[in-house]
């Protein structure tokens, strides 16, 4: 094996500059002649987000990680490293709190403590590469699915293994898929959902830009469980990376004969079209998807009949998300015995996570079902930045719940997420430190649901917007106590009388941080308080005269004019013209740190 340079080239590494790596790699061994020397591959993320641009370095033995590169450090890695074997210990990562460094990939924390049953092949997989896919084992359940089983042996298979949907919702995917199957008609449909919008998730849009034949290999396996001829995949077209890498992969598998007309020389013809989805949130919902494709407006419908039974043009319709779909060729070609041997007794398998916020080690991680939030904010997440304490954690995206610190030990799986206020959903999980205003979250989390509500459910519609302007009033300080029982009363009705998932899940950050955190709603209306000083209206920017050294940078980075000050001597803030954007608290030294948020005095 020659030695290989791995380039994490997702969407987040090429917002940190992966491409100029790839570009800087591949120019410099045109260069110096050295094709026959070593490889580079391009693949898609490989989870470790806060540490990109990265790369992975194969030797014999050896796989070695190095992370927040430059260009100019090409040079060093392909003479020192890929050509030598030296190790250059200022390109490994390093654990925030003991600073040890790590050459080994398997050895780094945030990898080690996973279980990457989908995400494993990333660096292995250059994702316009079905040559790739196929040296990894790819299409190998494909054959045996159609050599070995028949469509309802399939089925069984899935039943058994106790996958449940990963879109959120946690249907058993065998059970729907039978319904699907039963279901008498012409002709049916498989629908692959990457129409993935929570702020902070992008698990779907990983694996589709990463591996998709894995996507594509699963839905056709289902199609032939389900007897479907015709798949879609649903994406959205604000993610161009996974637009193109999906419609590739399309493209090479009806090539190679595992897409069209008698596949693989059996009697089984199956097809997949890509559709681009206009981005709105409520089209992650199954029959508002549906409509989408058909040319209407993406809004619920009622159901029954579900789409199972009658979905896209009347037709009965499978619906699961990428994360699904990826899981049905570890199923097939393991065994359901396998799959229901991780996680627990009601939740099986792994879940991959998108690990954002105030967290040390920021990225996809992939986990049995049943670990605890402990485990994945601490030991896989490195914990809170700055030495800060954990406050909450978001799960569920938008529509979840905000699970406090006295809940750390609480497993990961349906049936506790359930019963804590939260959800699983699609898997985002936003960690917020003691610096987070949970008012103000919940807020921002319920905006966000309102601006995206279709607008059919009066409930939904009318609900959350006056929900949201209760929350801005006391976000204010001009809530009325009562205003806190009312929130209450008003999110109960949008839960029980909207008609899609959107809206009885929209009240979800507003109800659990009320029931963790009502002392802090309580400050904010009795006291006129933010404790977190975070909500504008209840803080005041000051200059402590005792550590202001008289730097001007405040002063010059104000955009109000509102700091006063000669060089070298104590400034002031004049508060009647102080818009409160921060720019002083940011940008004063921090050998000073003579700015600062306090809250004013009780009017």
């Amino acid at each position: 094996m020659k030695p290989t340079l791995i380039i994490s080239a997702g969407t987040c590494g090429l917002a940190r500059g992966s491409n100029e790596i790839v570009q800087a790699a591949k120019e410099y061994r045109r260069k110096q002649k050295l094709e026959q020397k070593f490889e580079i591959k391009v693949t898609g993320c490989h989870g470790f987000c806060e540490a990109e641009p990265n790369v992975i370095i194969l030797l014999p033995g050896k796989r070695i990680f190095y992370q927040r590169l430059k260009p100019e450090n090409i040079e060093d890695i392909v003479e020192r490293t890929l050509l030598n074997q030296e190790i250059i210990s200022e390109f490994l990562w390093s654990a925030p709190d003991t600073k040890k460094t790590y050459a080994d990939i398997d050895d780094i924390p945030f990898y080690k403590k996973q279980q990457r049953i989908l995400l494993g092949n990333n660096p292995s997989i250059e994702p316009d590469s079905i040559l790739d896919y196929i040296r990894c084992g790819g299409y190998t359940s494909l054959k045996k699915a159609l050599d070995e089983y028949k469509p309802e042996e399939i089925i069984g298979i899935i039943k058994r293994s106790g996958l449940r949907g990963r879109g959120g919702a946690g249907f058993p995917t065998g059970k729907k898929w039978e319904i699907c199957r039963n279901a008498r008609s012409d002709s049916k449909y498989v629908v692959c959902n990457a129409d993935e919008g929570d702020p902070g998730a992008y698990m779907d849009r990983s694996l589709l830009e990463g591996n998709p034949h894995s996507v594509i290999e699963g839905m056709i396996i289902g199609a032939y469980g389900i007897g479907a001829t015709e798949g879609i995949v649903y994406v959205r077209n604000e993610y161009p990376l996974a637009v193109k890498h999906v419609n590739m992969a399309v493209k090479q598998a009806r090539e190679k004969g595992f897409l069209g007309k008698g596949i693989l020389k059996s009697k089984f013809s199956f097809d997949i079209k890509i559709v681009r989805g206009a981005g709105a949130f409520v089209c992650g919902e199954e029959t508002a998807l549906i409509a989408s494709i058909e040319g209407r407006v993406g809004r619920p419908y009622a159901r029954p009949p579900y789409p199972a039974e009658k979905g896209l043009w009347g037709k009965p319709t499978n619906i699961n998300n990428v994360e699904t779909w990826a899981n049905i060729t570890q199923i097939i070609l393991k065994g359901s015995q396998w799959f229901s041997s991780i996680g627990t007794a009601s939740s099986k398998g792994t879940k991959i996570f998108s690990l954002v916020g105030k967290i040390n080690n920021t990225g996809l991680v992939e986990v049995p079902m049943g670990i605890t939030l402990r485990k994945i904010i601490y030991d896989i997440g490195g914990g809170i930045p700055g030495e800060k304490e954990f406050k909450a954690v978001q799960t569920g995206g938008p529509s979840g719940g905000c699970i406090p610190a006295s809940l750390l030990d609480l497993p990961i799986d349906y049936e506790s997420l359930s019963q804590a206020g939260a959800m699983m959903g699609s898997g985002g999980m936003i960690v917020m430190d003691e610096e987070t205003c949970m008012v103000d979250v919940a807020r921002y989390f319920l905006n966000f649901t309102q601006e995206e509500s279709c607008g059919k459910c009066p409930s939904c519609r009318l609900g959350t917007k006056h929900m949201v302007k209760i929350l801005d009033r006391i976000t204010r300080g001009k809530g009325r106590i009562e205003d806190i029982a009312l929130l209450e009363e008003i999110g109960e009705n949008v839960k029980l009388s909207s008609l899609c998932g959107l809206g009885q899940t929209a009240s979800n950050p507003v109800l659990t941080t009320i029931k963790y955190f009502r002392n802090e709603y309580e400050a904010h209306i009795q006291e006129k308080r933010c404790p977190a000083l975070v909500c504008k209206s209840l803080i005041s920017y000051v200059i402590d005269g005792e550590l202001c050294s008289g730097c001007t940078v405040c002063a010059k980075n104000c955009p109000g004019d509102a700091i006063t000050g000669e060089p070298k001597k104590v400034h002031t803030i004049d508060q009647a013209k102080c818009i409160k954007c921060g720019i002083c608290f940011t940008v004063c030294p921090p050998k000073f740190k003579a700015v600062k948020k306090i809250t004013p005095a009780l009017q």
